[in-house]
């Protein structure tokens, strides 16, 4: 009976074991070419638009492309001063983070014409939306709730994965009721709950990139699109020369030591 109690209490204070977290690999179904320069900071793809933030002091840009052609529709260019970072598209405004400007710039969707800017607490790393309010990430475990309208954070959550706090969370995309999160200095995503913040899922893109592709710049991978249109999950790194579709192959969990690469082709 002692023994049953002990068991009972274990399991009140001890996270459930049920919190497993689902492992995936991918495979490559398609790419696309992209300009090797583009320090990805932020990726979204609306309507019959690419629309990448690229960073780095004097360099940062907002690029609309249009997506079945990959021609270039428009461009933006920022004060030398802002380093751009994630950015997303919500009710015909287009948002893009900086990082240590403490500011998250506002622009027209239909000419990229900018209309404001909304405050910040602190860095901004990632951007996305749920369809209602904005959420980025600030390079800690948490995620913030913000009001598009006034820049008010409503609530924040700190994502978690088997008890333990997620850092470094980095650019950002709403699928399918969730939201993937690049970590940063990670060859992986992972697959957030919006409303208690557990990871449910880790994405391995290990190997995404050939080796023979590197070159001198190549820089970590950074940048997820969901395409509307057909549900399709594109993603990318800093300086990488493609925009490469994946596919989520599910797993069963083995020991590092034992994985020769997550990347069918």
């Amino acid at each position: 009976m002692k023994a049953l109690r002990l068991l009972l209490l274990l399991a009140s204070v001890l996270p459930p074991l049920a919190w497993s977290v689902q492992q995936y690999d991918v495979k490559v179904i398609d790419q696309r070419a992209q300009p090797r320069d583009h320090f990805v900071q932020g990726l979204e793809i609306q309507g019959d638009y690419l629309y990448v933030s690229v960073g780095n002091y004097g360099e940062s840009r907002l690029l609309r492309y249009r997506f079945p052609d990959g021609g270039v529709d428009a461009v933006k260019h920022l004060d030398e001063q802002l380093f751009a970072e994630g950015l997303t598209v919500l009710d015909h405004n287009i948002y893009q983070l900086t990082w240590r400007n403490r500011a998250m710039l506002v622009y027209r969707e239909s000419d990229l014409e900018f209309q404001r800017w909304l405050p910040l607490p602190g860095e901004g790393w990632g951007l996305t939306n749920n369809g209602r309010e904005l959420i980025y990430s600030d390079g800690s475990a948490r995620l913030h709730i913000m009001s598009a309208d006034t820049g008010r954070i409503l609530r924040s959550i700190t994502v978690t994965e088997q008890g333990r706090p997620v850092e470094l969370l980095n650019e950002l995309e709403w699928v399918d009721g969730s939201i993937w999160a690049n970590i940063w200095y990670s060859d992986r995503i992972v697959v957030i709950d919006p409303d208690s913040g557990r990871v449910t899922a880790s994405i391995n893109l290990r190997g995404l990139l050939p080796a023979d592709e590197y070159q001198s710049g190549t820089d970590v991978l950074n940048g997820i699109a969901r395409n509307p249109a057909d549900g399709a999950v594109w993603v990318t790194g800093k300086r990488w020369p493609w925009l490469y579709r994946i596919e989520l192959l599910p797993v069963t969990a083995v020991p590092e030591s034992q994985q020769s690469g997550a990347v069918s082709r």
